[in-house]
């Protein structure tokens, strides 16, 4: 299975989102909360080409995006197929 890296912040709700869908999926998740940590926010934005909003989502070597990418995927049928890798 493929790691899947998603950064987030505590009050955001599309993170709850994503993190609720993975949970369902019983897949594990590496979380990094950006909140209080610029030197990770910073990371975040770079990591995702300049994406600056939470949740940004990573399976395996594929930049996501956010929420309503994760669950476009898994309405298309895609997310199983990249997370198994």
């Amino acid at each position: 299975m493929n790691p899947v890296l998603i950064y987030t912040t505590s009050t955001c709700g599309f993170c709850h989102a994503a993190k609720r869908l993975l949970k369902e999926k019983d897949v594990n998740f590496q979380e990094v909360d950006v909140t209080a940590d610029p030197s990770r926010r910073a990371e975040m934005t770079q990591k995702a080409n300049g994406g600056r909003t939470v949740p940004q989502i990573f399976i395996g070597d594929t930049h996501v995006g956010g929420c309503d990418d994760l669950y476009a995927m898994e309405n298309a049928g895609k997310l199983d197929a990249l997370l198994a890798g």
